[in-house]
């Protein structure tokens, strides 16, 4: 393995119309199988596969960084998240039970939890892997099959992930992969025996989903975009603040969903923190993202990274100032000079009607914005369409509480960002989409609840 900047790594063919059919088929089949297992011997292989990629973990690692292009450091951070996923649904796969009611007349009714089907998860290129576990993991926990359709622009490691499922003993068929871009997804979603779709990506994508998921009448979880406020306060340890807002930015070159990209900073620290927060972003290590010490990687390809790029010119033309970074970044690795790197850009005087401020960027570029008092921060953190995160730096715990109620976000932090552990329900607001990932939360939307009704006497009949 090495990296490759600017070359192809591999060629995949485009699932058509046939395979895509051939892969629900397949899935169906499978289904058949699985649904009629017990949870705990769903839970006994969902184990199997969790202990394959954890020890696999550095060739996985190490294949998702040619893959994407994020450091082999976030990388290895996102294969932990994936087996762990599996290992809480594969704990949660035993339990999953419906109720008993007693009703009058010694008679009874109870509800049972029952999958869906087969699935269909679509995945975005910023977390591979990690997002077929997210999807995967409570899918298979409740019983169903699921196709997965990766990004094209990261197609490789999904398909280690089927393999391993395959080792692990999932029935032959159960996680299938099919290769491809919007023509692909559109064969999914009309497919007459999908029962669900899970997507992860851009708005415009997701609406395009749920209008074809309409026409079948079928259940979606979207987890769109975002353009999330962090919100530090005067009173906040800087320290940790300069820290968060670091890592609400420049994660995975910038390209995270959640990222808080607006950071609002009360005006008596503005100065002290924006000079920090400068400081610290030229320091961030760019390179070779498989060297240990490299902290920012490449982004995932040239036309994305010119469309960065505008987004930073635009805001110049608009009267942002650029306080570090936004150009081109040449390592001097003659072998990465072709390579899609840029210096993670820090943005002053930004105003709430900017470009650069209202839309998504999903690259490394912070936009720092001051405000006066919490009532003001928080309607001005609410005036967007999305609604995926938002963050608070504090010390005084009942602001902190007080500030994370009143946001229109679904996922908020209180003095810290990005951490996304699996036990917690992640997705979003308003435009960044409704259902959820992670948690006990996923387990409704990837079963259904059946009620039945026993009745222990004669039959009441009003004829």
């Amino acid at each position: 393995f090495e990296t490759c900047p600017g070359r192809v790594l591999c060629k995949v063919p485009c699932s058509g119309e046939k395979e895509v059919d051939l892969a629900v088929q397949s899935a169906k089949a499978a289904f058949k199988i699985w649904s009629q297992m017990s949870g705990m011997e769903r839970c006994q292989v969902m184990l199997e596969a969790a202990r394959i990629i954890r020890e696999q973990r550095e060739e996985i690692a190490t294949m998702e960084t040619i893959n994407n292009g994020k450091s082999i450091f976030e990388a290895r951070v996102d294969i932990d998240i994936s087996w762990q996923c599996l290992e809480y649904y594969a704990g949660l796969a035993g339990s999953l039970a419906g109720e008993h009611i007693q009703l009058p007349g010694g008679s009874f009714g109870y509800t049972r939890r029952e999958p869906l089907g087969v699935c269909v998860g679509i995945g975005a290129w910023n977390y591979p892997f990690q997002i077929a576990c997210w999807k995967s993991g409570p899918a298979l926990a409740c019983g169903n099959a699921m196709v997965f359709k990766p990004s094209p622009f990261t197609p490789i490691s999904v398909v280690r992930l089927a393999e391993i499922f395959t080792e692990a003993g999932v029935p032959k068929g159960l996680f299938n992969v099919v290769q491809g871009g919007a023509a692909t997804g559109q064969f999914l979603c009309q497919h007459p025996d999908v029962a669900k779709i899970s997507f992860t990506g851009s708005v415009p994508t997701g609406m395009k989903i749920m209008e074809m998921a309409a026409k079948g009448i079928k259940p979606v979880t979207l987890e769109l975009g975002g353009k999330s406020p962090l919100i530090i306060f005067s009173d906040a340890d800087l320290e940790n603040a300069v820290k968060g807002a670091l890592m609400a930015n420049f994660l995975t070159q910038g390209e995270v969903c959640c990222n808080g990209t607006r950071v609002f900073v009360e005006r008596k620290i503005l100065d002290t923190f924006t000079k920090e927060v400068v400081k610290r972003t030229q320091k961030i290590k760019i390179g070779d993202p498989l060297l240990e010490d490299t902290r920012m990687g490449a982004l995932i390809n040239r036309p994305h990274l010119n469309r960065v790029q505008g987004f930073i010119k635009q805001a110049k033309e608009q009267g942002a100032e650029v306080l570090c970074g936004g150009d081109l970044y040449v390592p001097d690795d003659p072998k990465l000079k072709n390579g899609y790197y840029m210096r993670p850009c820090v943005l002053g005087n930004c105003k709430d009607d900017m470009t650069c401020v209202k839309e998504e960027i999903f690259g490394p570029v912070m936009a720092i914005l001051p405000f006066d008092t919490e009532e003001e921060v928080v309607e001005r953190a609410n005036a967007t369409k999305f609604g995926l995160a938002g963050g608070v730096f504090t010390r005084d715990i009942q602001k902190a509480h007080r500030v994370v109620a009143a946001l229109k976000a679904g996922m908020c932090f209180i003095n810290n960002y990005n951490v996304s552990p699996v036990e917690l329900p992640f997705g979003g607001y308003k435009s960044s989409g409704f259902g959820r990932e992670n948690g006990r939360a996923a387990i409704e939307y990837y079963s259904q609840l059946k009620t039945v009704c026993v009745e222990m006497g004669d039959v009441e009949s009003v004829f």
